[in-house]
């Protein structure tokens, strides 16, 4: 209780700073912002109130535009404005700005990203899309997020759904949904470059064209490319990860009467690496050095939309992807997608709206073996059907109605899957608004679960062990029994309007899972050979499970035309029961409530001094990961960009400002060295014609 009572006191101290910071930067500034020229009406967010960022119109919770205001779901929109003033320049970073989303870096180019808990390099209870598009790897159950990538002045909006979402977008949408959303080809018409480079942002350029190949045809083309420096290990030595990236692609609209067409396409090539701890590893000495490797791919989305009414529309969306992987210890895989998708809108009677949709997915991959993972079969092919239908009903107009839902799927591990989900949305004034939800999520096993060998190296953490005259190697052993892993949520969830200029929006949630994936101890077995090992197969298994709770909490205000203030809080108390012998080991399940920080808090100032001046300050701070000794940390972006001319912009951006380096995270899959993330400091221009 003492031990405690002494965290929540610290917790206090640090969010009082957090406050002083803020008071004295606004008393600071005051003056300055009294005196500030005032800006000329243009079409930006800031120009916007708060009523009208209220009713932005969301896609990605029931497949179809509402505004946000009449969502009966956590949601949060990073808006392109939100992107270009905090500097972010890949898409993880920008997720940090979401309530509720864990982001980590672990690496110059790598990330765990994960919501309301369970993250992990490859987190597998979080659905992720591209235009609607999965980027869901179905070999290790996670995202590769250095892959998933474009123009960051391309994106429109980025929708953070927290919480389940598998009734609308299928499996593996347990925590949540993420859907970055690019603009249309109209939307970015003319010629826009960008170049820059700084410290650890060596160097950047971007490229972008769009035209019209006739009135009802614009398309848009681009490239980029980036040189990102490495990190530094806990003694200060290079991490060897490195990166480079090279990406290229194209967007086609084009209108015809009710039918809307697009067709859209990237490639992209980069080159990576990273170090091995060669403490977790019992492979060849030459394979604990650096290591080098590149990975390749590209994609193509054809997507047919034909709207009859408001109410009324079919889409038939179909893409193809393909990446090659080569990354040691790894190795080499070759992965191909395809996917096909149909949804049907129309209103029944006079109180209901009708969703439904069907959906098959083609998953095809080879596993070259290394001495580190075999997969057996070394190629498998994988299907996917599903099925779902969502009823929007009118109870009282304007002011009460209730979604009710399923999605029915079948995939070639588990079989049938149902995911039901019923919400209720209250608003009895244009103020206020009330929901509630419960909801059924599966997530679905994955290769890594079913055809893996692992030779993972030392067994750690087992009390007794350390007395044995021999040391003591596990294998990791996957088996084709593992089963579904299992969420039933319990969500709540209000919304108020304080007035023109300012908003509040509070989600609480109660989580309780099943079968969660576990590890236990097979039989030992001792090798006969020099030096003798005692082997210890570590077998998977569903027998852990997880109850959750916590909140969220985002506010909004504009004290003035041209400042806007926002914030979001966050907390999750986790409760995880799993094999005690080896939650030392398992950080994914068994050590989920110690790898997931409690509290995480952003504070972000967005100030306009003339139209041509402007200082974008990001405040953040993030709780402790006790399973890797990770301490607290308090850190500051801040952006400071000059129009000199009307299409051309100056900027100046510091990132991580409070300290040199900091821990985030270690690579709880592939044990590589353990890194720090460094303070960065890189200046660019960009212009539009």
């Amino acid at each position: 209780m003492a031990l405690l009572n002494t965290v929540k006191d610290n917790m206090r101290t640090r969010i009082r700073r957090l406050w002083i910071f803020l008071v004295v930067g606004i008393v600071h500034y005051y003056p300055i912002w009294v005196n500030a020229t005032t800006l000329r009406a243009n079409n930006t967010l800031l120009d916007m109130s708060i009523e009208e960022l209220m009713r932005v119109e969301v896609t990605s919770v029931s497949r179809r535009s509402q505004k946000l205001t009449e969502v009966a779901s956590a949601v949060f929109v990073i808006t392109q404005d939100d992107i270009r003033r905090s500097g972010a320049t890949n898409i993880p970073d920008a997720l940090r700005m979401a309530p509720g989303v864990q982001v980590e870096r672990v690496s110059t180019d790598k990330w765990a990203v994960s919501i309301r808990g369970f993250n992990g390099l490859y987190a597998n209870k979080l659905q992720v899309l591209m235009d609607g598009r999965s980027v869901y790897s179905p070999i290790f159950s996670g995202v590769l997020w250095e892959q998933q990538d474009t123009m960051m002045e391309d994106i429109d909006r980025i929708e953070v759904i927290r919480g389940p979402a598998a009734s609308v977008w299928g499996s593996n949408a347990v925590n949540g949904v993420i859907n970055i959303i690019t603009k249309k080809a109209a939307d970015t018409q003319g010629t826009l470059l960008t170049a820059g480079g700084g410290s650890f942002e060596q160097g950047f350029a971007g490229a972008r064209y769009g035209a019209r190949i006739n009135e009802d045809t614009p398309f848009r083309i681009y490239a980029k490319g980036f040189s990102r420096d490495h990190t530094q290990s806990l003694t200060g030595d290079s991490v060897n990860d490195q990166w480079r990236s090279a990406r290229g692609g194209f967007r086609i609209d084009h209108q015809r009467g009710i039918d809307q067409f697009t067709l859209q396409g990237d490639v992209f090539y980069m080159a990576d690496g990273n170090t091995l701890n060669s403490a977790g590893l019992s492979l060849a000495p030459n394979l604990n050095a650096g290591l080098r490797g590149h990975q390749e791919g590209g994609n193509i989305r054809f997507r047919w939309d034909r709207t009859f009414s408001e109410q009324s529309s079919i889409m038939l969306q179909s893409y193809y992807d393909r990446i090659r992987t080569h990354l040691m210890p790894i190795g080499v895989i070759d992965a191909e997608s395809f996917d096909i998708d149909f949804q049907h809108r129309f209103p029944l009677y006079d109180r209901h709206n009708v969703t439904w949709g069907s959906n098959y997915r083609l998953y095809h991959n080879t596993v070259f073996d290394t001495p580190f993972m075999q997969f057996s079969p070394r190629t498998r092919t994988n299907h996917l059907i599903s099925t779902f239908i969502r009823d929007d009903i009118i109870l009282i107009p304007e002011q009460l109605s209730m979604t009710l839902g399923s999605r029915f799927e079948h995939n070639d591990f588990t079989g049938w899957e149902i995911q039901p989900n019923a919400r209720l949305m209250w608003t009895p004034n244009n103020e206020h608004s009330f929901w509630a939800a419960v909801s059924r999520a599966v997530r679905t096993p994955s290769r890594g679960e079913n055809d893996l060998t692992l030779n993972t190296g030392e067994l750690r953490g087992i009390p007794g062990l350390s007395a044995l005259p021999f040391s003591v190697t596990s294998v990791l052993q996957t088996s084709s029994q593992f089963d579904s892993e299992k969420l039933l949520a319990y969500e709540i969830g209000y919304r108020r309007q304080l007035s023109q200029q300012a908003s509040i929006d509070m989600t609480g949630f109660i989580n309780d899972y099943d079968q969660l994936r576990d590890l236990s101890l097979g039989a030992f077995t001792l090798t006969t050979g020099l030096p003798r090992q005692l082997i210890a197969p570590v077998l998977m298994n569903n027998r852990a499970t997880a109850f959750t709770y916590g909140f969220e909490t985002s506010i909004d205000w504009k004290p003035r035309h041209n400042w806007r203030l926002q914030g979001s809080y966050s907390f999750l108390d986790m409760h995880v029961t799993s094999n005690v012998l080896l939650q030392r080991s398992d950080p994914t399940t068994g050590g989920a409530d110690k790898i997931s920080p409690q509290h995480r808090l952003s504070l972000r100032s967005n100030y306009d001094f003339s139209e041509k001046l402007q200082l974008n300050l990001w405040l953040r701070y993030v709780d402790a990961i006790p399973f890797y000794n990770i301490s607290n940390y308090v850190t500051m972006d801040a952006k400071l960009l000059y129009k000199p001319l009307k299409n051309t912009e100056i900027f100046i951006v510091g990132q991580n400002l409070f300290s040199q380096n900091h821990r985030e995270f270690v690579s709880d899959t592939i044990p590589t060295t353990a890194a720090t993330i460094p303070r960065g400091v890189y200046v660019g221009v960009q212009w539009r014609f």
